[in-house]
């Protein structure tokens, strides 16, 4: 039998690399092993993975000699960058460069590098219809993800860009599930008009990015982006009603009023959900629900993921 291919996956205890090392975990015929990368390798989720079969090791994206170590001998490697942490653009694009430059060090045959549309290609900081944020950016942790995409094929890498979207996840951990308003009813408030949002389940990434791996050299070189469904606001609230078994409404609110309501990064979140809906038709056409399916079969609907994470949702 032959040896199996190691995959060095980074946040390997975090949304899109836990996804993704779970999937190898799961899938024994795959062909791929883990090596689960860590700042914490005694936190619980670390000896999860590594009671599951993960080798576990520690990396820190800060300190590129770790990654250079935890790289070597690998032949595939998921990067993915952490901007909620430090909310820094500046500092996502560092740990995108020491990313690239490890991979290149480690002669990794195929680098996933996790990322998003840098907006500025479509909202130019002269264009006054959002405001420009931090000087120089519209949607701050887009932009930096895509500004970063040029270290990876300015070295030659063996990469593959993948765009991601919105996470379902988000209603449990992000604060953006139904809120009860004053009429001690659910309403599900966000700034996308009519319009529909590319989303999907964050653990259905990682299965995604499997799915790249197996194919091997058919998406060296491409951009592919995923989804689980494109939904509107309204759809989403009627998912919900049945999911949940009482009535959410659908409360578009203007951007400007998003941008506003106080809390860290509100304006980058205004700011990228009205990229999503100006923007739909662009957004959604880059994460093709049938390719996304080719790649991970057991891909979720929201519908599904709800079902299966209802009662995680806080409803406040």
């Amino acid at each position: 039998m032959p040896e199996k291919k190691t995959i060095a996956v980074l946040g390997a205890t975090g949304s899109q690399g836990g996804g993704l090392a779970r999937a190898i975990l799961n899938d024994p015929a795959s062909g791929f092993a883990v090596r689960a990368l860590t700042r914490d390798v005694k936190s619980a989720k670390a000896q999860e993975l590594a009671r599951h079969g993960a080798e576990v090791v520690h990396a820190d994206v800060d300190d590129p000699a770790s990654l250079a170590k935890a790289f070597k001998g690998a032949h595939g490697a998921f990067c993915v960058t952490f901007y909620w942490e430090h909310l820094s653009p500046e500092k996502e694009h560092a740990e995108a460069k020491s990313l690239a430059v490890a991979s290149k060090q480690a002669g990794v045959q195929h680098v996933i590098w996790s990322t998003l549309e840098d907006t500025r290609k479509y909202v130019p900081l002269a264009d006054n219809r959002m405001p420009t944020l931090m000087g120089k950016y519209k949607v701050p942790h887009l932009d930096s993800k895509g500004e970063s995409d040029h270290e990876f094929s300015d070295l030659g890498l063996p990469v593959t860009f993948l765009l991601t979207c919105f996470y379902w996840d988000n209603l449990i951990k992000f604060g953006m599930g139904p809120k009860k308003g004053p009429d001690g009813k659910l309403a599900l408030t966000l700034p996308m008009a009519d319009k529909k949002l590319a989303g999907i389940a964050a653990e259905d990434i990682g299965k995604c990015a499997l799915g790249i791996f197996k194919k091997g050299a058919t998406y060296i070189g491409k951009t592919v982006g995923i989804a689980g469904e494109h939904l509107t606001g309204a759809q989403m609230a009627a998912t919900l009603t049945k999911g949940l078994g009482q009535e959410v409404r659908y409360t578009p609110i203007p951007p400007a009023v998003y941008r506003g309501l106080g809390f860290p990064g509100a304006d980058d979140l205004g700011n990228m959900f009205q990229f999503f809906s100006e923007f739909q038709t662009e957004f959604c056409a880059a994460r093709d629900l049938g390719v996304s399916r080719s790649l991970n079969p057991s891909l979720q609907t929201f519908e599904q993921w709800l079902a299966e994470n209802k009662d995680q949702i806080p409803l406040q």
